[in-house]
């Protein structure tokens, strides 16, 4: 209705820990619409689809988990899909008391424990931190709690580039293709069961052998 404010999404615990203060919390994203995943002829909720059995939400925060990092879960509040901006603002708002972020994106499944814990250990002097996988740029980007004020007043749908732009990134080198294999299509859904049956992780397989997946 004109004139009726939209809700933010809602910031969940889903892990807890006694104490946030000076610790490294990853943000993970689940309240987007998946509309390049519905046009390219996927049904449903794009982070709710099956991946080997398991959701593409489910299989990153097995990562998260893995990691053993404190984070949050933002997801839709009251049905209604903010931007990615509105996402990222209200996962640090409820983390006010980190002194990091790593704002992570809930389809990419592929992504390593190991890789969100290497990023949470860069010296926090660095502002942002962008990790690289063979030249390409990469998720989740950590920034340092003089980030904070800028990330919690983010709007709409462009997520935090204006950020890392005013505040400058720094490339980190890792090796996990995880961080760059987002699925935003059916097709991505495809190639990642592909190559999660390739190494042979398909349904009933342990699941933390995911983290030691190495993307061809």
């Amino acid at each position: 209705m004109p004139g009726r404010s939209r809700p933010l999404p809602t910031a969940r615990w889903r892990r807890c820990m006694p104490d946030t203060t000076n610790k490294t919390v990853v943000i993970v994203l689940a309240a987007g619409r998946g509309e390049r995943f519905l046009a390219s002829g996927g049904t449903g909720a794009k982070l709710q689809a099956l991946l080997a059995g398991r959701s593409v939400l489910e299989r990153t925060l097995a990562a998260v988990r893995a990691s053993g990092l404190p984070w949050h879960r933002v997801d839709a509040g009251q049905g209604v899909h903010a931007g990615m901006g509105d996402s990222i603002a209200a996962g640090v708002r409820a983390t006010a008391d980190a002194a990091a972020w790593l704002i992570l994106p809930g389809d990419l499944p592929l992504l390593r424990a190991d890789t969100l814990r290497r990023l949470a250990a860069a010296p926090r002097e660095l502002p942002v931190v962008v990790p690289v996988v063979q030249g390409r740029r990469g998720h989740p980007v950590r920034f340092s709690a003089p980030c904070g004020r800028d990330l919690m007043a983010l709007t709409g749908a462009r997520g935090a580039a204006a950020v890392v732009s005013a505040w400058g990134a720094t490339a980190w080198p890792l090796t996990d293709e995880g961080c760059t294999f987002d699925i935003d299509t059916l097709q991505d859904l495809q190639r990642a069961e592909r190559q999660l049956a390739a190494a042979g992780h398909l349904r009933g397989h342990n699941p933390s052998a995911l983290q030691a997946l190495s993307i061809k």
